[in-house]
């Protein structure tokens, strides 16, 4: 696949890491004509995958039954595929390590399995967000030690940012502009043949560094955007000012303003994590973004101020020192079951070591761990929210059951403003609309 006889030879992909970004552009690859290996190091997912069991929301137990009977698409845990692929695409997790460092372990152990498999004229993609400087610095140089082989002569490398969005309905993946480099000017047009097949539209930038800079761009934006707005919610609750009607109002100005709206923290594999891979990488350099160190700060400290709302409320309601608080919805965002630096967990915690007892539910995630417990999702009966001191709405799921809540819970304090069409109810608060207010 080296020099000028590349054309159209790409028809072959593997793509290590099946989760929220590998699965759905396997099946978009797949749609596409594309023969597809699967590679995830997590058992249970491949075998879920050739049972056609899909553990994420935006994929069918249908579309993974049709996508089996292609006989093109061939989960595995096996990296022994990869000699038999075109081009490797990495979508594995790239998280923060205690110090809320970037920890790219997962990824240098795939890259390492994949050097060890690596083919003359190959073309290696990574999507996994990270900081600028990865893919021609631990990328490159692993690749090559790993297989003897030279980057942008033997294979080929570039980088191109994922753009998924779990949940969103309005656009489907190949919809997405497709931001896409190369480590050479052969290893860009590479890259443009194969994402060129199956996305809507491409854009071409000058290095990886651009690339990857781009995705931290994205994200560490919408930090600070939305850091800013729950900064403004803590203050329109001391002045008791609706935030919620101030946004409506002021987003219809038709330029220069973009509405954000606030929350009980901000979760997920993106928006938390990213802007810190560029301040880690700015402080290797002796720089700092400010706006990324505060706007981190203000998240961090979401959960603790709702946390503290929710004690000012029992207390005012006379509840009990050891009361029991329900969560509605633990997942980081609507509609999804993922749990990745979602808010609920530490409000979970915060509320556990003060000596209440939490539950929680959400339909869409069966079990999880917050604070060192294992807590297990609970049914929503009548009897549960009547029993309940308090109920937090934390997700806004488009099923929440909103009139039930607030028909039978003690107390609601409602974080993401689901509550407010109710009219006018006592027992019900919400985040950002003033302390003292109620539904109005």
């Amino acid at each position: 696949m080296t020099g000028n006889n590349t054309k159209n030879r790409i028809k072959t992909i593997a793509v290590i890491g099946q989760g929220y970004v590998g699965l759905p552009l396997s099946l978009l690859f797949l749609s596409k004509g594309f023969t597809v290996y699967g590679v995830d190091k997590d058992l249970g997912k491949i075998r879920a995958l050739l049972q056609a069991k899909s553990y994420l929301p935006d994929v069918t137990d249908e579309e993974l039954s049709q996508s089996l009977e292609t006989n093109r698409y061939y989960p595995t845990v096996e990296m022994s595929c990869i000699p038999l692929a075109d081009a490797i695409i990495i979508c594995v997790p790239t998280p923060l390590n205690a110090e809320h460092s970037p920890d790219l372990t997962i990824l240098e152990r795939a890259v390492a399995d994949i050097s060890r498999h690596l083919q003359k004229g190959q073309l290696v993609i990574l999507e996994s967000s990270t900081y600028p400087g990865t893919t021609r610095e631990i990328i490159k140089p692993a690749l090559e030690q790993g297989s003897g082989l030279t980057a942008g002569i033997d294979f080929h490398i570039g980088y191109s940012p994922e753009r998924i969005d779990p949940g969103n309905e309005i656009f489907r993946v190949e919809q997405i502009t497709k931001v896409i480099s190369g480590l050479t000017p052969e290893c860009l047009k590479l890259a443009e043949e194969l994402y060129g097949k199956v996305f809507e539209s491409i854009v071409s930038v000058s290095s990886p560094e651009v690339a990857e800079f781009t995705k931290l761009l994205e994200n560490a934006h919408r930090l600070v955007n939305i850091s800013f707005i729950n900064e403004l919610a803590t203050i329109c609750d001391e002045m008791n000012i609706d935030i919620w009607e101030v946004i409506e109002a002021a987003k219809t100005k038709p330029f220069g303003f973009t509405p954000y709206y606030p929350g009980p923290g901000i979760g997920g594999h993106c928006i938390p994590v990213d802007p810190l891979y560029l301040q880690w990488k700015a402080q290797k350099a002796g720089l700092t973004s400010k706006f990324i160190e505060i706007a981190d700060e203000v998240n961090r400290k979401a959960p603790h101020y709702v946390a503290d709302r929710i004690h000012a409320l029992l207390k005012r309601h006379n509840a009990p020192d050891q009361a029991n608080l329900l969560i509605y919805g633990v997942a980081y965002k609507r509609d999804i079951n993922d749990v990745r630096e979602s808010p609920a967990l530490d409000l979970i915690s915060l509320l556990a070591q003060s000596g209440h007892h939490v539950s929680y539910h959400d339909p869409y995630i069966d079990e999880i761990e917050a604070g060192g417990q294992t807590y297990k999702s609970v049914e929503l009966h009548e009897e549960t929210l009547k029993n309940t001191h308090c109920v937090i709405i934390v997700t806004d799921h488009s099923v929440i059951p909103v009139d039930k809540i607030a028909a039978h819970a003690q107390l609601v304090f409602d974080t993401r403003n689901v509550t407010d069409k109710l009219g006018n109810k006592e027992n019900v608060y919400r985040f950002g609309a003033g302390r003292g207010s109620l539904i109005q």
